[in-house]
C-alpha cells in the first residue's frame, strides 16, 4: 500500500463527498479508490469511511487519519517542491481558497502567478469562510483570500496579508438595451431596501455584512430572490426591476455587460477588509513563498485597486 496515495484518496473523498467524483479527481477508477481505502483501514486496524448506498462521511478514526494525512501530504508537497525547484523558479501545486465574492480577484491572482512562475500549478476553489479557515488550519489549503476581520481568523491565529478594503454597490438594469455600463450617484441603504433585491443566502458571510448594514440603516428588507451562487446573482440583475447588493470585485466583472447601473451604497458606507490568509503554523512551501512575494508587488497592488477600491472613485464622479 502506498500510504501517501491512500491518504490523498481519503482527502479527495471527503472533499468531493462522492466515491465516483473523488476517483475522477484522482484520475483512477472507483474500484481502485475503494480498494486503496480498504487497504488503509486494514493497515491501521480501524474503520475510517462510513459506507452505505453512497458516501456517508468519515468515522471519528477517519477524521483523525485525515487530520494527520493533510499534514503528511503538505510536508510531502513541500519536499517535492524543494527537490524540483530551482532558485527563483518554484515548481509545484498551490491550493488556494477564496470566498465567492472575492473569486474574481483570486482568479486574477492565480492567473498572474502562473504567468510569473510557469512551474506553478494553482488550484483555485470557491469556499465559505468556515471552510477556508478549517482548510488553512488542517493544511489542506496553502493560501486563501477572505475576510481578514472575522473573529475566527484571530481565534485560529491565521496570518493576514491585507489586500484591499471592499465597498458595496447596488447593481441593476437601467436604460435602454445595449446602453453602456455606467456608475450612478450614491444610494442610501434605506433607499436600497425598497428595491426588489437579489441577495446571497443567509449562510454566506457576505449576506451577514449586508444584513448588518441594513439594520444600521434601520431597515430589514425581504429579499425578492435568494441564491448561494454569485453567478446566478449576476445573471438575475439583468432582469428588471431586480437589483443586487454586490462588492466592488463583482461589480468590476459586470462592467462588460451593457445596460447595467452601479451605485455606491452610503449611510452607512462600509469598508470590509479583504486579506490573503495563511496558516499560523507550519513551514510555507516554495510555491506559497512565491505567491506571497507576488501579492506584495506594486504591480499586483495596482491591479487589485483597479478592480476593487478604485471603483469607488469612478462612482463618486457620477455618470
Amino acid at each position: 500500500m502506498n500510504l501517501l496515495e491512500a491518504l490523498r484518496y481519503l482527502a479527495a473523498l471527503e472533499q468531493h463527498r462522492h466515491f465516483g467524483r473523488a476517483a475522477a479527481a484522482c484520475h483512477i477508477t472507483q474500484p481502485a479508490l475503494s480498494n486503496a481505502l480498504r487497504a488503509l483501514e486494514q493497515a491501521f486496524g480501524a474503520s475510517m469511511v462510513r459506507r452505505g448506498r453512497q458516501y456517508e462521511g468519515l468515522t471519528p478514526e477517519g477524521e483523525l487519519a485525515l487530520a494527520h494525512g493533510h499534514r503528511m501530504l503538505h510536508e510531502a508537497e513541500a519536499l517535492r517542491q524543494a527537490l524540483a525547484s530551482r532558485a527563483g523558479a518554484p515548481t509545484g501545486r498551490l491550493q488556494i481558497g477564496a470566498v465567492p465574492s472575492a473569486m474574481p480577484v483570486a482568479a486574477r491572482f492565480a492567473a498572474r502567478l502562473r504567468t510569473v512562475h510557469a512551474g506553478l500549478q494553482p488550484v483555485l476553489r470557491s469556499l465559505s469562510s468556515p471552510e477556508i479557515e478549517a482548510g488553512l488550519d488542517n493544511l489542506s489549503l496553502d493560501l486563501a483570500l477572505g475576510y481578514g476581520g472575522r473573529p475566527e481568523v484571530q481565534a485560529r491565529q491565521l496570518q493576514r496579508w491585507p489586500q484591499y478594503d471592499e465597498r458595496y454597490f447596488v447593481l441593476q438594469a437601467a436604460g435602454p438595451a445595449g446602453a453602456p455600463f455606467r456608475f450612478g450617484p450614491p444610494l442610501a441603504w434605506a433607499d436600497a431596501a425598497r428595491l426588489p433585491l437579489v441577495l446571497l443566502t443567509p449562510d454566506m458571510h457576505h449576506r451577514a455584512i449586508v444584513d448588518e448594514a441594513f439594520r444600521a440603516a434601520g431597515c430589514a428588507p425581504e429579499p425578492a430572490l435568494e441564491t448561494s451562487s454569485v453567478l446566478a446573482l449576476l445573471m438575475a440583475v439583468q432582469e428588471p426591476p431586480l437589483a443586487a447588493v454586490l462588492p466592488g470585485a463583482l461589480v468590476s466583472t459586470a462592467q462588460a455587460q451593457p445596460g447595467l447601473l452601479a451605485r455606491p451604497l452610503v449611510a452607512p458606507e462600509l469598508h470590509t477588509p479583504i486579506a490573503f490568509l495563511t496558516a499560523g503554523t507550519g513551514r510555507p512551501t516554495l510555491a506559497l513563498q512565491a505567491a506571497l512575494a507576488l501579492a506584495a508587488t506594486a504591480d499586483w497592488q495596482a491591479l487589485v485597486a483597479a478592480h476593487t477600491g478604485a471603483l469607488g472613485a469612478a462612482a463618486d464622479a457620477g455618470p
